[in-house]
């Protein structure tokens, strides 16, 4: 049967449609490493629509030794699909491998079972690891998870959640180079100005859904439902009101002392972009 992706959906070109391959031959060993990681992530990403979907068997079991209920899942794969083309795109990071998949052997209710081996394990609990980058990354795309109104919740699912493929990676360096974000190998971690500046600003503008509010707005600015005049007037009263509650409000931002004539990063001013130079003026004269 033919298949046809989500991907394929003028309605939501924008800009421009998404990066893939041609046809033209090209001889891949002459590319950089990073660049042919790069080419070889967005072939995969390609080919891997039109393929079938991923399909296995997952058998669960439940089990009655002394009184005590055990659980056995089997898993075995019927159709790799989609999967062929991008088995290193979908390997878990180093560290966070889970236990390989077996398919359990053929049983039927009322079946007696032999315990061969019982082991006691001593464990404690384990907070959640820290984020890396691409860990962020994934958050900030699907930050609907983090929003409790399903109406809001549903506009994140729909938009590109915080940010853009494009601006993502953008935003958390701009965090890192403010002093808001400290890098402990490739673990993130957010430092004391963070969170003093997250308790400080009023919730609304912490809070995701606010983007997906503003989603909406854009949305029907889009298709002519309010004018954009509109919008910014809406847009320019709600942090007005805000700027207005918080002024006279005094705020301090705890942080590891500075080295002496050093400033820290929250309290850098942002660079304004370099003005263009203008031309001087030019006067003529006229030779007798």
């Amino acid at each position: 049967p033919q298949r046809r992706s989500r991907a394929w959906n003028d309605a939501k070109v924008s800009a421009h449609h998404g990066i893939i391959p041609t046809a033209a031959a090209k001889n891949l060993e002459r590319l950089s490493g990073k660049h042919r990681a790069v080419y070889t992530l967005i072939r995969a990403r390609y080919l891997a629509q039109f393929l079938p979907n991923h399909e296995y068997d997952r058998t669960q079991v439940d089990f009655d030794c002394a009184g005590q209920h055990l659980r056995a899942v089997g898993k075995q794969i019927v159709e790799p699909g989609w999967k062929r083309a991008l088995p290193e795109a979908l390997a878990p990071a180093k560290g966070r491998e889970a236990p390989a998949p077996q398919p359990l052997p053929a049983l039927r209710e009322g079946l007696d079972c032999a315990v061969a081996n019982v082991n006691l394990k001593d464990l404690w609990t384990q907070p959640p690891k820290p984020f890396t980058e691409g860990d962020l990354i994934k958050a900030m795309k699907n930050v609907a998870k983090l929003v409790q109104d399903p109406r809001l919740k549903q506009k994140l699912k729909d938009t590109t959640g915080i940010g853009t493929e494009a601006t993502r990676a953008g935003i958390i360096q701009g965090l890192l180079d403010r002093g808001y974000l400290i890098k402990n190998g490739k673990a993130l971690a957010a430092t004391p100005p963070a969170f003093s500046l997250i308790d400080a600003v009023p919730r609304a503008i912490a809070d995701p859904g606010t983007t997906a509010i503003w989603e909406q707005a854009l949305d029907m600015v889009q298709s002519g439902e309010m004018p954009l005049e509109i919008f910014v007037a809406k847009q320019a009263a709600w942090m007005s009101k805000h700027i207005e509650r918080c002024s006279g409000m005094s705020m301090t931002i705890s942080g590891p002392a500075s080295p002496a004539g050093v400033t820290p990063p929250w309290k850098k001013k942002r660079k304004s972009p370099p003005s263009k130079a203008k031309p001087k003026r030019v006067t003529k004269a006229k030779s007798a």
